[in-house]
């Protein structure tokens, strides 16, 4: 969006003013939870911040905005809690979630909800109308399916205006494919193929490294509170979203590009937020490898594609692709190697057949090592307590990767069994 001036303090006056009740309600619950009283209600919360702040001289400036645009503020508090509660309790899965914090006013990224009760519309003329603000100029990226449900107006910390609209939206399945693809991540190839295609690693950080630098530098010459430094700040905050916008771009291309050619699409599920407390931190950083695993599989699920994920323990690198046995550890200097069956490989190339066939077996039920879940032990077994938890399918698929079974049709022999002790 391109707002007027006049917009433009209409908008930060919407932002400010969310920001305020916001932080009010957070302040009341802290209260609230340190005098050992009971839990403030949304309802209760509403009537006091809004309602009834709106008539004192304080918070009578309030009433300069939509009044819906508040209500969100609070229904954002309530989500930031429902979500710590729940992560608290184990009910929301993933990475803890930390209590709600107070916003900031120097914080350049700012965000407003406007929902149906606001009564937003677009025009014919393709401006977006909001209540107390006026029409807006909007560049469209695409037409909208149907009328929105709620528009949230973002500030980015490069100054930059966004309409983000929420819609009803139905894609249709792309016609099915016989290819199936696994996919190895890397540094030195951003992306390696079963089928042998590498993909560069475009180092869209590392390449804007120069200039990043010497406006850092100019940053840091800035004295505090003066607005040189805030101009200094954008600047930093402009370059910085080239860099995101432009590798953003480019997974978007690829990600595409990879759903449309293959019927399934396997990756390995690496842990990245670890890898980013090593010495690789930057260049995984600018890899950018979650947001384009993420990309992969909302875009198969829109699309009728099959996307899965192979467990991050699963040894494809080290593991022969023709024979299953499995070497010793390799550095990361070693880019190709030699099985004893015969067969030569590159190094991102055979983990990606591996991931493959991980993928597959987990799919056809053969038990490879995607994801697997608890569940109890058999009693025939060897070396596994009876009480004990683990892995049915994992240790079979195991196994059979190794070579115990005849599952890639090598005709070789099943181990002989091991020795049980008597209960």
């Amino acid at each position: 969006m391109y707002p007027t001036p006049g917009q433009q303090i209409e908008l930060a006056r919407a932002f400010g003013c969310a920001r305020v009740v916001f932080n009010d309600g957070l302040r009341l619950r802290r209260s609230a939870w340190e005098a050992g009283e009971k839990y403030i209600s949304d309802g209760e919360l509403s009537r006091c911040l809004i309602t009834e702040a709106k008539l004192t001289p304080e918070r009578a400036w309030l009433a300069e905005v939509s009044a819906v645009v508040l209500q969100q503020a609070l229904a954002d508090l309530n989500t930031a809690y429902r979500n710590f509660f729940d992560s608290l309790s184990g009910k929301r899965k993933g990475r803890k979630a930390a209590p709600p914090r107070f916003r900031s006013r120097k914080d350049n990224r700012q965000a407003i909800r406007f929902t149906r009760n606001a009564r937003f519309k677009i025009l014919d003329n393709g401006r977006l109308r909001l209540p107390k603000i006026g029409d807006l100029h909007v560049r469209w990226s695409r037409t909208l399916p149907c009328d929105p449900s709620s528009v949230a107006i973002i500030k980015d910390t490069a100054g930059r205006y966004f309409a983000s609209f929420v819609v009803q939206a139905t894609d249709e399945a792309l016609p099915p494919v016989a290819s199936e693809v696994g996919i190895d991540l890397g540094l030195t190839h951003f992306a390696v193929l079963c089928d042998g295609t590498k993909v560069a690693a475009p180092q869209f950080l590392r390449r804007a490294a120069r200039k990043l630098k010497r406006l850092q530098q100019a940053l840091s010459r800035k004295q505090r509170g003066s607005q040189n430094r805030k101009k200094a700040v954008v600047k930093v905050a402009k370059a910085h979203a080239r860099v995101a916008d432009t590798r953003r771009d480019w997974q978007h291309k690829l990600s595409t590009a990879i759903i449309r050619e293959n019927q399934a699409v396997y990756v390995e599920d690496l842990s990245v937020a670890g890898l980013g407390r090593t010495r690789l931190a930057k260049s995984v950083h600018d890899a950018g490898w979650a947001g384009f695993t993420t990309m992969l599989e909302y875009k198969a699920a829109r699309y009728g594609r099959t996307f899965a994920r192979v467990d991050r323990f699963f040894p494809s690198t080290r593991m022969c692709s023709d024979c299953g046995r499995i070497n010793e550890k390799m550095v990361l200097d070693v880019r190709a190697w030699d099985c004893s069956c015969g067969s030569h490989h590159d190094r991102d190339v055979n983990a990606a057949k591996n991931i493959r066939a991980a993928g597959q077996a987990d799919l056809n039920d053969r038990g490879a090592h995607v994801r697997p879940g608890l569940v109890p032990a058999k009693r025939r077994e060897a070396v596994t307590h009876p009480d004990a938890a683990c892995s049915t399918r994992s240790v079979e698929g195991i196994s059979a990767l190794q070579g115990g079974e005849d599952v890639k049709g090598t005709g070789a022999p099943p181990p002989p069994p091991a020795r049980r002790r008597s209960p």
